[in-house]
């Protein structure tokens, strides 16, 4: 008895189970089961996705550094007695950040965007940023997301004929279009306040009185659109939230002095003013 239950417990007395475990190893030793083809094709895909989520990365990062440097060149429009020239220059960039916008559209071609969309959310709420504070600038009114999704429509590159024929594709075959998603136009407007409150510095700086009263009255409407969102919209925008109303507090403060202060302090003088009094109110931004 004891010599078969040793034998059932080393299952050299189990047929079944031995001849499983050497289908499972020639299994695993054959190329060519289904088993190992299926896990090919699965590792392939992935392979296939994150290449495609890594080139999404640096195209992010190349709109991302192209926006901001839109957004630097802008704020010179307070200084400079040409502004036009300024505003001209700003769209000829934007018009490079939305060729490399086009080159994510071709990657999301057919793709899920939500599968990829952390890659690229960066650089797209920063051509947000920008693309709204030009439309500001120009126009003094917040930019919609319709105006903005309306501007990413792109061509595809080269003639595609139908096969078996000489007759073209449609014209809507042709065109690649890049819908900007509500959560990154939000993020992209919170992120305006901020250059908002530095333009209003820095057009007291220059003696421009009547702006900060426009950007203040600007910024309360942002907020009080932000505030009916509340807790119902992305994670981020409560989290933006609270630098939006410290932009919001910074640009009202100014008026105050302005209003309150404005004719005892010297034009040349009152930005530094302001630069002293926003430290004051958060220390840990700096000096704008």
């Amino acid at each position: 008895r004891r010599e078969a239950t040793n034998l059932i417990k080393k299952g050299e007395g189990c047929p079944h189970k031995n001849s499983d475990a050497a289908q499972d190893r020639d299994a695993g030793s054959n190329p060519s089961s289904p088993v190992i083809t299926a896990f090919k094709v699965f590792q392939q895909e992935l392979d296939t996705k994150h290449d495609k989520y890594e080139r999404l990365v640096k195209i992010s990062r190349d709109v991302t550094i192209e926006s901001k440097r839109t957004i630097f060149l802008l704020h010179r429009v307070t200084s400079v007695p040409d502004a036009e020239q300024v505003l001209n220059e700003a769209d000829v960039k934007l018009d490079g950040v939305r060729q490399k916008i086009g080159q994510i559209a071709e990657e999301l071609r057919g793709e899920d965007i939500y599968q990829f969309h952390r890659a690229f959310t960066p650089g797209i709420q920063e051509y947000v940023e920008a693309v709204s504070f030009l439309h500001y600038i120009r126009h003094r009114s917040l930019i919609s997301l319709e105006q903005i999704n309306a501007r990413l429509v792109f061509m595809r590159n080269g003639k595609m004929e139908a096969q078996g024929s000489a007759e073209a594709v449609p014209l809507a075959a042709q065109v690649l279009t890049f819908q900007v998603t509500p959560s990154d136009y939000l993020l992209g407007v919170a992120d305006l306040t901020g250059e908002l409150m530095r333009m209003c510095i820095s057009s007291v700086g220059n003696g421009d009185i009547d702006t900060p009263f426009q950007l203040s009255q600007f910024l309360r409407q942002i907020h009080d659109g932000f505030s009916y969102i509340g807790n119902t919209g992305p994670y981020e925008v409560s989290k933006k939230l609270h630098t939006l109303r410290q932009s919001l507090g910074k640009v009202e403060d100014a008026c105050y002095t302005l209003r309150v202060r404005g004719s005892e302090i010297p034009k040349h003088m009152l930005a530094d003013v302001f630069t002293s009094r926003t430290t004051v109110i958060d220390p840990e931004e700096g000096v704008v």
